[in-house]
């Protein structure tokens, strides 16, 4: 019951506040004009809902921590002073961009920043090896040029995570409601008897009831966007939340494995083709769903279905289960890959493929 109380508080919070950023946006001109290919909104769309968000998971996260519930032998008070210090880093920088369009070079200081603070803090030390379905633990009890390997593999992770879920934010409530559904199978996880823990299991239905709640707002037809800030966040909490689980990362990679394979094959395809992994295009597996006819409320319950779907079968598996898991992930989004181009191809036979960076690139080699 407790836990239902702090879902509907956030999410309540979020219902509240989200017009509240969707009002600062449109006064301050943070808006996301439709200037570009991949922009499929036809009229300027105020941003700042990861300040929504923000605001939904910290203020029920500082009266969790008032309330004298959460045990800091298990969980230090340092630790959530870092989750706070990270996500407050990744908001402020996150709305400076969504305002002054930073460049790249600069824009990624504030996702490192965060996830330094993370590792910092000391919320990885205690995860010395990472499961091996094949035999014993993989040991990260090493230093690698003078840095704990323990602290880098977090670092990475986290990177990875936030840089996930900026990528995925894409169509409207795509991110969030996946984020969202990775808060869920986290939730199910911590109250699971072999982990058993409700400091998670609280931040994780926190995590969850303020997308929820925001959700109303961002659907398609979306009135608002996660904007920089957001969707660096969503990434942020579900990767600090998977390390305070005690490395909990395949579980992680089974929520969100559909957008991590697809943002691996689009960086890998655009430094083949010598274009920017950064800069934005219309390659994401999201957005071919809506070339080869899908709707974006179809889009985006599809990339829902297959999430949720193997996140909450990830919640019931051991190491080995989880690998075949992510084997059969890996199949499916290929095989969703491939059969996108086929029929992309049968509805436009004379079309050059759309996939392919390298048109961007000719175009942009005449200027």
């Amino acid at each position: 019951m407790l836990y239902f109380s702090y879902f509907i508080f956030s999410a309540a919070l979020a219902v509240a506040v989200t017009p509240l950023a969707k009002k600062l946006a449109i006064n301050f001109n943070v808006l996301d004009i439709p200037n570009a290919p991949r922009r499929i909104h036809k009229q300027p769309i105020p941003l700042l809902g990861g300040l929504a968000v923000f605001a939904s998971i910290i203020i029920p996260l500082a009266v969790y921590l008032a309330s004298g519930l959460a045990d800091f032998n298990i969980v230090p008070l340092k630790f959530f002073t870092a989750i706070m210090a990270g996500a407050l880093v990744l908001v402020v920088g996150g709305i400076l961009d969504d305002k002054y369009h930073l460049p790249p070079k600069i824009l990624w200081l504030f996702p490192a920043l965060a996830s330094l603070i993370v590792v910092m803090s000391g919320i990885g030390v205690g995860i010395k090896h990472l499961s091996n379905p094949f035999g014993n633990p993989i040991n990260l009890n090493y230093m690698l040029l003078g840095i704990p390997l323990s602290g880098l593999v977090m670092w990475v992770w986290m990177m990875g995570m936030i840089f996930t879920t900026k990528f995925l934010d894409g169509l409207d409530g795509l991110c969030a409601g996946i984020t969202m559904i990775g808060g869920l199978t986290l939730f199910a996880l911590s109250l699971t008897e072999k982990i058993n823990q409700p400091i998670t299991a609280t931040l994780s239905i926190i995590l969850a009831g303020g997308l929820f709640g925001y959700l109303f707002y961002a659907f398609n037809p979306a009135s608002i966007f996660l904007g920089e800030s957001g969707s660096t966040l969503a990434g942020f909490m579900l990767g600090v939340l998977s390390i305070i689980l005690g490395g909990k990362i395949a579980t992680a990679l089974l929520v969100m494995g559909i957008p991590i394979l697809d943002v691996a094959w689009v960086i890998i395809r655009r430094l083949w083709y010598g274009s920017s992994p950064f800069k934005a295009d219309r390659k994401h597996l999201h957005f071919r769903l809506l070339d080869i006819g899908f709707s974006q409320r179809q889009s985006v319950l599809i990339l829902y279905a297959i999430s949720a779907a193997f996140g909450f079968t990830a919640v019931f598996l051991q190491s080995f289960g989880k690998l075949v898991a992510l084997v059969i992930l890996f199949t499916v989004m290929l095989i969703l890959a491939i059969s996108v181009v086929v029929v992309y191809k049968q509805k436009h036979p004379h079309v050059p493929d759309l996939f392919d960076v390298r048109p961007l690139i000719d175009e942009k080699n005449k200027i």
